[in-house]
């Protein structure tokens, strides 16, 4: 048995090799997130503001919504870009929509719920698609890299949709770091762990493709934080704090990114399998 899953949470919190902080709920963190995101944007008076960002965690946005109309923040001057998107067998974005899109969520619960004297241009809400890969790239880094990344983490570690290579892939980890926006499949983990909880088990509509920030965009961030508060984060969590950076995790390389942070609960923390 690897000592990665039998170790004390005491032991974990020593060892870890990525910057460990313990919150006692998940709405702490939903809190703590649209807290961070305000703040990033009032701090950059009213200069231009970058955001690398999920669906999923997703309970922070009302929260962030809220905060924007009741204190009248304005977005002129910030950027989203949202880290991903399911497709059909064709590579065409799912229909917005559709459940599963993220570009219908962001549209529903963000975009049309802000003051419209606050929101930021439509052109400055983005998403990455099929065949524009290498502008959203372009437009990045022509910002100057995302100025925050706040994120959960897939069951296999992946960020965005960055998932793991198979073993008998031809990548090294110093390539994979450098992935670039493109369209890929899913693993077969990330369509069954998101399918049982998405859309109730029903894997047969669940969408195979997907497309996707490159883990380049997403380290290139100047501050990421992780957020993991779900039991079947366990693993990962301990696999990506414990052993060696590595394509195999994803979530690990943010060992060796300088402004990260790994952000749990304490029942997570505390959770004992063996």
């Amino acid at each position: 048995m690897k000592d990665t899953y039998i170790c004390s949470p005491q032991e974990f919190l020593k060892n870890s090799k990525i910057p460990v902080r313990i919150m006692e709920s998940e709405d702490d963190m939903y809190e703590e997130m649209s807290d961070i995101m305000i703040g990033t944007i009032v701090k950059s008076l009213g200069k231009q503001c970058v955001f690398i960002c999920p669906v999923g965690p997703i309970a922070h946005y009302s929260l962030f919504v809220k905060k924007v109309n009741e204190k009248n923040v304005d977005l002129k001057n910030v950027w989203f870009f949202n880290m991903d998107e399911y497709l059909d067998e064709d590579d065409n974005m799912i229909p917005e929509n559709n459940p599963l899109s993220f570009r219908g969520f962001m549209e529903r619960a963000v975009y049309s719920q802000i003051k419209p004297e606050l929101i930021m241009p439509a052109e400055q809400r983005l998403f990455p698609e099929p065949g524009k890969e290498a502008q959203i790239d372009i437009l990045i880094s022509q910002l100057g890299d995302a100025d925050c990344c706040l994120t959960g983490v897939g069951i296999n570690g992946h960020l965005a949709f960055n998932e793991p290579p198979e073993e008998i892939d031809a990548v090294t980890d110093e390539e994979y770091q450098n992935n670039s926006t493109r369209c890929l499949d899913l693993s077969k983990e990330t369509i069954v762990n998101n399918g049982s909880r998405k859309i109730k088990g029903a894997l047969d509509i669940m969408p195979r493709r997907c497309v996707t920030l490159g883990m380049r965009q997403i380290l290139a961030s100047k501050m990421i934080k992780i957020y993991l508060y779900c039991d079947w984060q366990w693993g990962i969590m301990r696999k990506s704090a414990l052993e060696e950076p590595t394509r195999f995790a994803p979530s690990s390389f943010l060992q060796l990114h300088p402004d990260s942070e790994m952000v749990i609960t304490r029942q997570l923390l505390n959770t004992v399998i063996f």
